[in-house]
């Protein structure tokens, strides 16, 4: 974990257990990561940065339960601030507007760009636990950015297969994120 990780983990993990002033802390130095993470994503619509700071901190805070102290917190906290993101963009923009600022795969914490080793780290973390065919897709498709077609010829699975593999991992993997639920 990074420096950043391991000191918002702690300060969370305090706050889950009862201490108000860590859990204070810990969202104050959340707070800062997001504000990071979304203007670089939102250079065209720098007066949406604060709304969606606040509402990521809201969702965190509503979550707080569902976080699993022995997964990585960045990967639960990245698939917050890019639901948020996703859902404002889709109100103001449409679904054509989606491409641009969430298809990068770094983690809110490494909004300083000093944390993107540790959240591919924490990817692949998360990734070892999939089965292989879905494991391999989500590589291949989500993170290495082939198309579904330059997939299905690399691993030798169907285009289907492919797009189902893609599919129940990410599935998988977001009910990992929830506390299994």
């Amino acid at each position: 974990m990074s420096v950043s990780e391991d000191s918002l983990h702690g300060l969370l993990v305090l706050g889950l257990s009862g201490d108000s002033t860590a859990y204070h802390a810990f969202l104050m130095k959340l707070s800062a990561h997001l504000r990071a993470y979304f203007r670089k994503r939102l250079v065209r619509l720098p007066d949406e940065v604060e709304d969606l700071v606040q509402e990521t901190l809201l969702a965190v805070h509503n979550h707080r339960h569902t976080y699993d102290a022995d997964q990585p917190l960045t990967a639960w906290i990245y698939a917050i601030a890019r639901y948020k993101l996703a859902d404002m963009l889709r109100r103001r923009m449409g679904r054509e507007a989606l491409n641009d600022p969430l298809d990068d795969e770094s983690d809110v914490l490494a909004a300083s760009d000093t944390d993107a080793a540790d959240a591919r780290r924490d990817i692949a973390k998360l990734l070892e636990q999939l089965p292989e065919r879905q494991r391999v897709p989500i590589q291949y498709v989500k993170l290495d950015g082939l198309s579904v077609v330059e997939a299905a010829r690399a691993t030798g699975m169907s285009e289907s297969a492919v797009k189902v593999g893609v599919h129940r991992g990410l599935k998988a993997l977001a009910a990992k994120m929830n506390g299994g639920k």
